[in-house]
């Protein structure tokens, strides 16, 4: 019972991680057409666009945001290999199992509590570009602080309940 429930878990959370993860790919597609199109409008019609520039900012914060939570479901964020790849399935699962209940959440707290305040003050002054003619959403885009640790501990959750699969297997 508690397996078949873990793994529905698991199967939600990581298909929106995955949806996210995807959709982050393809900002990466966009990214690089905005900047073709500001390199363009420079040098062949002398055309600047602050506006233009700064979305290359927003984009590369969305690829972030939505690419450090897939990493973590791929498996492929930093870790020492050198030791870790050594170990049975069980030890592996055991670390993971550690760091899905104490890393993760110590770490993706002191983000969420230490960038709140900087983040609510960016709200409450709605605050815009230092341009004049720049993206008036700096506080939509600094609220990717806050949604990059929410999507770190979602896939937390499907990690730390995968290692504990495993571990109940062994």
């Amino acid at each position: 019972m508690i397996t078949k429930l873990s793994t529905l878990v698991i199967g939600i959370i990581e298909r929106i991680i995955d949806k996210l993860g995807r959709m982050g790919s393809w900002f990466t597609l966009v990214m690089v057409l905005v900047m073709v199109l500001i390199v363009l409008l420079r040098y062949l019609f002398q055309v600047g666009s602050i506006a233009l520039q700064e979305t290359i900012t927003y984009l590369n914060a969305l690829i972030f945001t939505f690419g450090v939570a897939y990493t973590l479901k791929e498996d492929a964020h930093v870790r020492v290999d050198v030791a870790y790849n050594r170990f049975s399935e069980r030890t592996r699962a055991l670390i993971d199992t550690v760091g899905s209940l104490i890393l993760l959440p110590l770490t993706t707290g002191f983000i969420l509590w230490s960038g709140w305040d900087y983040v609510a003050v960016s709200w409450q002054i709605r605050e815009g570009s230092a341009e004049s003619s720049g993206l008036p959403f700096v506080y939509i885009l600094k609220s990717a602080i806050l949604v990059i640790p929410l999507l770190m501990l979602i896939q937390g959750v499907a990690e730390f309940l995968k290692s504990s699969n495993t571990l109940r297997k062994a």
